[in-house]
């Protein structure tokens, strides 16, 4: 289930960051589309809503959510960073085809493997990349 409006706000204030009208509309796109966007996809979403809207907004709004934790980076290949508001444990999974990341539901902390014993981790990221099973029928069908 989709946090609301109101627990985004809550989420906001736990968390120390001031609310803005920009932060809010950001988070609540990032609850709404889990494609794991892009800075810019977010603008250009964004901007016709809100018509004051910059992309040194979107960009300094999305540090600042990452910063506070409420909003993790992902940058799975070269110099692209995409965005995923989800707090739940996941891995993400990138279609070398279609070029789509996908979220694959894990359990993360029992990745540490027990050579980290002693070690304080305090992130844990896992991604694969492959062809997702929709490319992969469609590369069946056309062989």
């Amino acid at each position: 289930m989709k946090p609301s409006i109101e627990a985004l706000k809550q989420a906001l204030k736990d968390k120390g960051v001031s609310l803005s009208h920009q932060r809010l509309m950001v988070l609540a796109y990032l609850r709404d589309h889990t494609t794991h966007p892009t800075a810019d996809e977010v603008y250009t979403a964004l901007k016709p809503e809100l018509s004051t809207l910059s992309k040194t907004t979107v960009y300094n709004t999305l540090r600042v959510l990452a910063d506070s934790g409420l909003v993790k980076t992902l940058t799975i290949q070269g110099h692209e960073t995409r965005f995923d508001l989800k707090d739940v444990d996941h891995g993400h999974f990138k279609c070398l085809a279609c070029g789509e990341i996908y979220d694959v539901p894990m359990d993360l902390g029992a990745l540490v493997p027990g050579s980290l014993e002693g070690w304080d981790v305090r992130e844990t990221d896992v991604h694969f990349k492959g062809v997702c099973p929709e490319c992969a029928n469609k590369i069946r069908e056309d062989e």
